[in-house]
């Protein structure tokens, strides 16, 4: 074979090669971008799993939570649909201001969501609003699958009512399960779904095929902000149309409502304590004395001025379930019994266990026992210890030193009545029931060696070296604790709390086992309440609406609690 012939040859395929290899840099996944989408699609293949668990067994349960919370009806699910009548039946009027609320909180959520996207766009020269087209066909597509979530749940709910009888048939099943997934709204949600879906994956490949250098994707914050605003949009057509009916019947009846005042009022009192603890902070920052106490006083005005536009509140609470808001006050009531001394005592624990003394793993065994223990079982004991007989164990002591028994576990009356028997206190001062402080020292005699180990986690990751600095510049025991311990412990501070306080407000078994009928629901919790509603009175609809309510209640303190601590915690 002659040379020239193989130089053909070579170059023929040197320019095959060039061909293809120039074919692949204009593929689609091909180049910088198309690396970097085929690893962003390799790491939502890989999440996909997890994604499902969590939705399944997570984000289910909630949506079908809120869903069935505008249904009613005894022992039906989902019953008629009555929009927000639970909430109404629960909170009475605050229904329309928790929804007026809402709809501004989604508001500001999404409109925070494109200014911080923005922003960081503009910190790195990035294009921003090009993203808007995937951002929000994304949104509109997880929207559409909670509509198409929303719309085919009755359907399905509903089969197992038209397969009664000589109807349960597996042709029946067959043909009932494909009417409900090929109705016209299901279908409607569905191909919604769908087009958001491929007209968002196809502008976003549009997208990182004209960023020819590394770029930023922004999709996150403008799909996020279509969320919140069609959520907001959900919450206000619902507020809306309760609100139309509220009014029609009011009229009807030649009545008339104050539903505008009462929002008005209130949610200017909340606007002025908000104002009165932002006063109150700065007025640390400032040097001048006459400053610091004028900002004081402001602040104790506007207090004042708060408290005289709530005082509308107890009217509408009234229209409300008493049930539910005396459920909601032994909460609140068993949250500050207990998390507040369970901590000071695991954290005097923690610190002496942690010194060098004998046996100190004996004694951490001992107080983390509790915790482990079972509930049920413990609970029991503390129901016999803690018993209104005579001869009980805890009114043994208290005829040893020669003082009266105590009703304990089934005593109603608050325990200020119970301290002052010549005075008469009104209901709200009365303080926590006997029978609910019971179960305060249970949950505190429960949760606190679990609070002392994390503590001693805390106290072993700050260094000792820290110590023997501030022993040697003569800081005493206490200024190590006050200036060295507690700030670097405040972060496990801070997540005990937070934990403590979500788990306070769901406690269940052992306030279950502890509560008695004597009580007179005294001692009845939030999460007692909806199980009783949900068990007792086959109420599901309502049991739901309960149960939104509590997670909104939870959702509130969580971030104030962030809020109060994001400037107290020190990283290190």
């Amino acid at each position: 074979m002659s040379d020239a012939l193989l130089t053909g040859e070579t170059k023929s395929a040197s320019s095959t090669t060039q061909a293809l290899s120039a074919g692949a840099r204009r593929g689609i996944l091909s180049g910088r971008q198309g690396r970097r989408v085929r690893e962003a699609l390799l790491a939502y293949l890989f999440l996909t799993p997890a994604f499902l668990v969590i939705g399944v067994f997570g984000l289910f349960p909630l949506v079908f939570a809120a869903f069935m919370s505008t249904h009613r009806g005894i022992n039906r699910i989902p019953g008629t649909f009555d929009g927000l009548g639970n909430y109404i039946t629960a909170i009475g009027d605050f229904t329309y201001l928790l929804g007026f609320w809402s709809i501004l909180a989604l508001i500001f959520l999404a409109v925070r969501a494109l200014w911080r996207g923005a922003q960081e766009a503009r910190a790195h020269n990035d294009a921003f609003w090009g993203w808007a087209a995937p951002g929000v066909a994304f949104g509109v597509m997880v929207s559409a699958a909670l509509g198409w979530m929303i719309r085919l749940l009755p359907m399905l709910l509903d089969i197992p009512n038209q397969l009664r009888g000589a109807r349960n048939t597996p042709e029946n099943f067959q043909r009932l399960l494909g009417e409900a997934l090929t109705a016209p709204q299901v279908m409607q949600m569905m191909g919604l779904m769908l087009g958001g879906l491929i007209l968002g994956a196809l502008t976003a490949w549009r997208m990182t095929r004209i960023r020819r250098r590394r770029y930023g994707n922004y999709t996150g914050s403008f799909t996020l902000a279509t969320i919140l605003l069609s959520l907001a949009g959900a919450i206000g057509w619902l507020t809306w149309a309760e609100l139309e009916r509220r009014i029609e019947n009011s009229l009807s009846a030649g009545g008339g409502l104050d539903l505008a005042s009462q929002m008005i009022l209130i949610s200017a009192g909340f606007l002025l304590l908000w104002l009165s603890w932002k006063l109150w902070r700065s007025a640390g920052h400032r040097e001048s004395m006459a400053s610091v106490i004028f900002r004081l006083m402001g602040s104790a005005a506007l207090i004042l001025g708060a408290w005289v536009l709530i005082a509308e509140a107890p009217r509408v609470i009234a229209q409300g379930d008493r049930v539910w808001w005396n459920a909601l006050l032994a909460t609140f009531y068993y949250s500050l019994g207990t998390i507040p001394p369970q901590l000071i005592v695991a954290l005097i624990l923690a610190v002496l266990l942690f010194q060098e003394i004998r046996g100190r793993s004996f004694f951490r065994v001992i107080y983390f026992l509790p915790y482990i223990a079972p509930f049920v079982g413990t609970a029991a004991v503390f129901k016999i210890i803690f018993s209104n007989r005579p001869t009980a164990p805890i009114n043994s002591v208290l005829n040893f030193f020669g003082l009266p028994a105590l009703g304990w576990i089934n005593e109603p009356n608050g325990i200020f009545n119970l301290l002052t028997p010549g005075m008469s206190l009104p209901a709200w001062a009365g303080g926590p029931s006997l029978a609910l402080v019971v179960i305060m020292i249970y949950g505190v005699w429960t949760f606190f060696g679990f609070n002392t180990v994390i503590f001693l986690a805390g106290l072993g990751n700050i260094p000792k070296e820290t110590y023997e600095a501030a022993a040697i510049d003569g800081a005493g025991r206490w200024a190590q604790f006050r200036h060295i311990t507690l700030p670097l412990l405040s972060p496990t501070i801070y997540f005990l709390t937070l934990y403590s306080v979500i788990g306070t407000f769901k406690a269940f078994n052992h306030i279950y086992v502890l509560r008695t009928g004597a009580a007179l629901g005294t001692t009845d919790t939030a999460s007692v309440v909806i199980f009783q509603t949900f068990q007792r009175d086959t109420r599901y609809g309502y049991a739901s609406a309960l149960a939104v309510l509590l997670l909104v209640v939870i959702i509130i303190l969580t971030i104030i609690n962030n809020r109060v601590a994001e400037r107290r915690v020190h990283y290190g």
